[in-house]
């Protein structure tokens, strides 16, 4: 099982509706998982590699390299190594401390996420020279996913790993999208923007690549490896709209202003070498979810996949959906379960705890679910860590504020404040899987019974 408290989640509240949600949550994130999409995408016989409907005769090409950065970074490059055995040259992946498991012809380093640290800036360093060496003729797989921005940080010349580090967090901590975020970072940068496909060329270059972006747009996914469709007039106008501007380093405000349109990432690989696939998309959960739903005998919905928004504020739309399910059985009958996928966001002021977007999302349900019986919310983050904690999410029903009550811990404050990874633990209302191994969007689900 992903889900490694699953006794302590089932022991209280809803315990059958619990067990269910679970049930889905699991299948769910086995559905998104990168090695199995990997093995019925790559396939070798022989000298003959086939990648998709793409088709290489070995035997004519030069040397394997696989590059790769990302929380679901390691079960592609587990897979490849299998595939392609000794054909592989060499390779090195990125990944957050705390990944389980080994690799024997592929470098994997450890590094810090959401927040890089000099681990993955060397790392990084490895990862362009390595990328330097290849030639035209050889094969270049590379698996970049969900947190390379952070496991693979390589700043440009002048502003340091500290200073991308101070980047990282105020950018982090602003309530900014991803996209945003993104679009900043992409600008501050020696691989990312399509840098490192630069670095790559003119050998052959293959992504594979899991979405946990909205919409799958591939700059924002994939990023180093495909062009850029943001711009530095962009990135300085996501600074000055948060008002983040003059909270970055100076080094950093400098090189924005100053810079020249030479300077611009690449807008266009036409006529390269470059081939794309996107083996787990943004909303393979969601649509999982709906599948076994629906065998379970609810009658399913798929809200949306582009959620996005204040969490705490999120939390309300379910809980009111859940309200008018069971108080008119519109727009959907129960037993019935209701979708979502997305990633909302939480904007840090002043003060704050330990937590993250959907642990504020499950906490905030809560309050909104204390006198509705027969409802389950859970909220998770695919790849296992949401926000700053070693927690995944939360699930939590009618009981969870009336069990607060009783240990004497307010929720609202909680929330206010940020602070709420260690209210769901105390509650065992906090999901624990560790590295799941996929990252894709976060997952929302409230059953209806």
């Amino acid at each position: 099982m992903y889900i490694q408290n699953y006794a302590e989640l089932t022991s209280h509240g809803q315990v059958t509706d619990r067990k269910t949600l679970i049930d889905i949550i699991e299948y769910s994130l086995r559905a998104a998982d990168p090695y199995v999409a990997t093995q019925n995408l790559v396939r070798l016989k022989g000298n003959i590699l086939n990648v998709g409907d793409l088709h290489f005769d070995l035997s004519k090409r030069g040397k394997i390299y696989l590059l790769g950065a990302g929380k679901a970074t390691f079960p592609v490059a587990k897979a490849l190594e299998e595939i392609l055995g000794e054909k592989l040259t060499d390779g090195i992946v990125i990944v957050k401390e705390g990944q389980q498991g080994t690799l024997q012809r592929v470098n994997l380093i450890q590094a810090s996420h959401p927040l890089p640290d000099k681990r993955g800036y060397l790392a990084a360093q490895k990862m362009k020279a390595m990328a330097e060496q290849a030639k035209e003729g050889d094969i270049v797989f590379c698996a970049i996913t969900g947190g390379s921005s952070a496991l693979a940080p390589l700043p440009i010349n002048g502003v340091n790993i500290e200073e991308k580090r101070k980047i990282h967090e105020v950018l982090l901590n602003s309530g900014a999208t991803i996209r945003e975020i993104n679009t900043v970072r992409k600008h501050l940068s020696q691989i990312k923007g399509g840098r490192l496909a630069l670095s790559v060329f003119p050998a052959e270059l293959i992504n594979l690549t899991v979405s946990d972006v909205i919409g799958d747009p591939l700059d924002y996914i994939t990023d180093p490896t495909v062009p850029d469709t943001s711009t530095f007039a962009d990135a300085i106008s996501v600074l000055q709209h948060y008002g983040l501007f003059n909270k970055i380093p100076e080094s950093a405000q400098e090189y924005l202003l100053t810079a020249t349109q030479e300077k611009e990432n690449p807008k266009d690989f036409a006529g390269k070498p470059l081939h794309t696939f996107i083996i787990v998309k943004s909303e393979i959960p969601c649509e999982a979810a709906i599948r076994r739903a629906k065998e379970l005998g609810f009658n399913s919905i798929l809200l949306t996949t582009t959620l996005s928004g204040e969490s705490k504020e999120m939390a309300h739309i379910f809980a009111s959906i859940a309200s008018e399910v069971k108080t008119y059985e519109r727009p959907f009958k129960s037993p019935c379960l209701i979708v979502a996928g997305g990633e909302t966001t939480v904007s840090l002021q002043g003060r704050h705890g330990l937590g993250g977007p959907n642990q504020e999302m499950a906490l905030s349900a809560a309050l909104q679910l204390e006198r509705m019986d027969g409802v389950v919310f859970a909220a998770i983050d695919t790849d296992g860590t949401d926000g700053l904690t070693s927690f995944a999410g939360g699930i939590v029903d009618s009981s969870t504020a009336m069990r607060a009550n009783q240990k004497g811990l307010d929720l609202m404050q909680s929330i206010f404040f940020h602070d709420t990874a260690i209210v769901l633990n105390e509650l065992g209302d906090a999901i624990k899987t560790g590295h799941t191994g996929t990252n894709v969007n976060d997952l929302y689900l409230i059953l209806i019974d």
